[in-house]
């Protein structure tokens, strides 16, 4: 009996949340908002509705984690550190050197270092994050989860890129994917809604947040993945642009006399997406408040949303010859009906159909199909840091 601590550190943030193990009970969850830039907001939820929140200067993430374990001493949540025996830490790239979740020791952590490059806006916090819980809780086991190991099945058609083999062999340029442990998750779970083993089931899954992909899963494996190298490769999404021609970016970086590659990978990452087509926010939801008051780009943002999706849905089903079940999930998939029902009336060709009373639902899950259809729609909450805490325990 013990307890373990799913963490998820950000640039300027530090997402967080404990479990009791191993009944996998959720005691609290919390974040830990721009740190490093003053004014960082800290909230902490436990306790079935009690809720703390503060507002102070943390300058970097060893100051965030040692606020956090002492607020949940203070709030009574924990009695001591020692009851934490478990940290499991989601990092984003694990390139070709993690196929698999590890407890991490010194040579993992420098690996994990090497692999900066692969994702420059994600790795150094991840970095940051284990280095400074290894300072504070240094017998506690580590353990790194990586958003790319899921992905490590993709067979060699569907990673290589058409560019000079070299490319790959010597820099290991390649697409790695990413949200794999929210598709571990998702694709058990459809599996048991099927009642059928996963290892013989064809999935589509749609993880729709503010960072959105979609997953080809064929045989309980990742097949094909929308995301790249990078995250913001695939469909559109909050502020990052998906997929672009790459001659676009140094036509406009001409004309805007842009010298600097790394603004605009900026400009793709932060300016782009929903944010970037709308102008006017990077949240579903106020993009299509202003279209239902007529505004042109916001409609415009939001079509281009479906039309993105759709387009992978259709490439995977061909890739696979069809498809069991889609599934929806993350924060649009699980809360955004509209977007569900659009989704899917563009996918009736292939059996799939929306029943909208089942589809009238927020973040339960629930098969959304009607009785005559040969695709099954499915709706999964994801839970990352259940699946997080779930690898502790096996690799204790």
């Amino acid at each position: 009996m013990g307890k373990s601590i799913a963490i998820n550190a950000g640039s300027s943030t530090l997402k967080f949340k404990l479990f009791e193990m191993p009944s996998e009970k959720v005691i609290a969850s919390g974040n830990v908002e721009r740190i490093g830039l003053g004014s960082s907001d800290v909230t902490i939820k436990y306790d079935d509705g009690k809720k703390y929140t503060d507002t102070l200067d943390i300058k970097n993430h060893e100051e965030a984690i040692r606020l956090v374990l002492d607020k949940l001493l203070s709030l009574n949540i924990i009695k001591e550190y020692s009851e934490i025996t478990g940290v499991g830490h989601r990092v984003v790239a694990g390139g070709e050197f993690f196929t698999d979740s590890v407890v991490i020791d010194d040579d993992v952590l420098n690996k994990i270092e090497e692999l900066v490059e692969f994702a420059p806006l994600h790795q150094p916090a991840h970095v940051m994050g284990i280095k400074a819980f290894r300072k504070i809780l240094p017998d506690v086991i580590s353990v790194a989860v990586f958003d790319t190991s899921f992905h490590s099945t993709l067979p060699e058609e569907n990673y290589m890129y058409s560019l000079p083999y070299d490319y790959y062999d010597q820099y290991k340029a390649r697409k790695y994917g990413a949200h794999g442990t929210s598709y571990r998750y998702v694709s058990q779970r459809a599996a048991d809604m099927l009642g059928k083993p996963l290892e013989d089931l064809k999935l589509i899954i749609m993880h729709l947040g503010a960072g959105a992909s979609l997953d080809a899963v064929q045989n309980g494996k990742s097949f094909d993945t929308s995301m790249g190298f990078s995250p913001v490769a695939g469909i559109t999404m909050a502020t990052r642009s998906g997929d672009v021609d790459p001659s676009v970016l140094q036509y406009v970086m001409a004309k805007e006399d842009i010298t600097d590659y790394d603004d605009m990978i900026d400009i793709l990452n932060h300016k782009s997406g929903l944010l970037g087509i709308s102008g006017i926010s990077a949240d579903m939801r106020d993009v299509d408040s202003a279209a239902a008051d007529g505004n042109h780009r916001a409609q415009l943002a939001h079509n281009i949303f479906i039309n993105r999706v759709v387009r992978y849905v259709g490439s995977y089903m061909a890739e696979m010859n069809g498809a069991d079940a889609i599934v929806f999930t993350a924060g649009i998939g699980e809360n955004d009906a509209d977007v569900r029902q659009e989704v899917v009336d563009h996918l009736g060709f292939v059996g799939a159909k929306i029943d909208p009373a089942k589809n009238d639902v927020r973040g339960v899950e629930r098969n959304l199909s009607t009785d005559d259809a040969t695709v099954q729609t499915l709706l999964i909450p994801t839970d990352e840091e259940l699946m997080i805490v779930r690898d502790i325990e096996r690799l204790r």
